[in-house]
């Protein structure tokens, strides 16, 4: 958390807007066939024969969506990539684009915007994703960032919120929770920094949640994996609110209801020590945690066979008719209703 005074830095003002943005995409190099023209033009060229185009944006604002004080700026560039890719694979697409717009104030040199490109270019690589364009203007409150991501699927293959059926039964990947969590060590470490700078942090044992929050993944495997086991989920959205929030999203589109079960929700168990130590019920934060950008998607029951194995799933819940509502049933087999109190970007406090 201490910064080294000794760093070259170099001044913005000298490169100007389209030689900065040179500077900092030379590196990066054209993967897909379906790029015909990239960075350098008025717009991008993408050429999707006989395919569906999907394209997804994002804004993060300093102060509201990421603290430099304890985000790498690598990490945030990276994660950046991840928020957008992620919507693009909860509609069961492909991601092959994007394009990055910053707003930045003077108080940035050239060498932090390289950090935030380089977790852009490694979000890129890992990806295989093309940075085709943007635009770079200045800020007078920080640093904001604005990516879109564009993508593809054959137009039947396409997974939306508004198609899951009563019977379908309720998948989610991965495990649930644990970005939050890293995400209140995080805030921790920076309060003991602040009564004591000569505090350093030891974030050792908390190395899963921590990486959760600062380096998530998307689930790009999980549409290749479907794919591959023939299972078309009837409604799909990515867990970037809490689980409760996305499940009232699917319900409240596809006009159904649901069940989750509580004791199905897949926790990991740094994530359950790590509630123990805070005082936080585990379910809750499951529920409502958010960042979590895994995947949760309905099925038909007869696809059942094909993932009940999969060590990549668990099923948490069904879906029931509209008029029963969506509910909890809890591990004391109490049936509580689900409400949506995930991250809202517009709240005040």
């Amino acid at each position: 958390m201490l910064e080294n005074k000794d760093q070259s830095r170099t001044s913005l003002e000298e490169l100007g807007e389209f030689g900065l943005i040179d500077h900092l995409t030379e590196h990066f190099k054209i993967s897909q066939k379906t790029t015909v023209k990239g960075i350098g033009d008025d717009a991008a060229v993408l050429s999707f024969p006989d395919t569906h185009m999907v394209v997804t944006t994002d804004l993060l604002i300093e102060g509201v969506h990421f603290d430099l004080s304890y985000v790498p700026l690598k990490h945030l560039g990276y994660k950046a990539v991840m928020v957008n890719l992620s919507d693009v694979y909860a509609m069961n697409a492909t991601a092959s684009q994007i394009t990055v717009s910053i707003a930045v104030s003077n108080r940035f040199p050239l060498e932090a915007l390289e950090d935030l490109y380089a977790g852009i270019q490694a979000a890129c690589i890992n990806y295989k994703v093309d940075l085709v364009g943007g635009d770079t203007t200045s800020s007078t409150t920080g640093l904001v960032i604005s990516v879109t991501a564009i993508g593809q699927a054959s137009g039947d293959t396409i997974v939306g919120r508004d198609t899951a059926k009563s019977g379908d039964l309720v998948v989610v990947t991965g495990d649930i929770g644990a970005a939050y969590m890293g995400l209140q060590i995080l805030e921790r470490e920076k309060a003991v920094f602040k009564v004591n700078p000569n505090n350093q942090p030891d974030l050792e044992q908390y190395a899963y949640i921590v990486e959760r929050q600062l380096k998530p993944e998307a689930r790009k495997d999980v549409v290749n994996l479907l794919a591959s086991l023939e299972v078309l989920p009837t409604a799909m959205i990515d867990i970037s609110d809490g689980l409760s929030s996305e499940i009232l999203h699917i319900c409240k589109n596809s006009n159904v209801g649901c069940n989750l079960y509580e004791e199905k929700i897949p926790l990991d168990p740094q994530v359950i020590s790590t509630c123990e130590e805070f005082g936080l019920d585990s379910t809750t934060i499951a529920l409502s945690g958010g960042e979590d950008y895994e995947l949760l998607f309905t099925i038909a029951q007869t696809d059942y066979p094909k993932i009940k194995a999969n060590p990549n799933f668990t099923i948490v819940g069904h879906i029931t008719d509209q008029g029963e509502g969506a509910h909890l049933i809890t591990r004391a087999n109490t049936k509580i209703p689900l409400v949506a109190r995930g991250w809202n970007a517009l709240n005040s406090d």
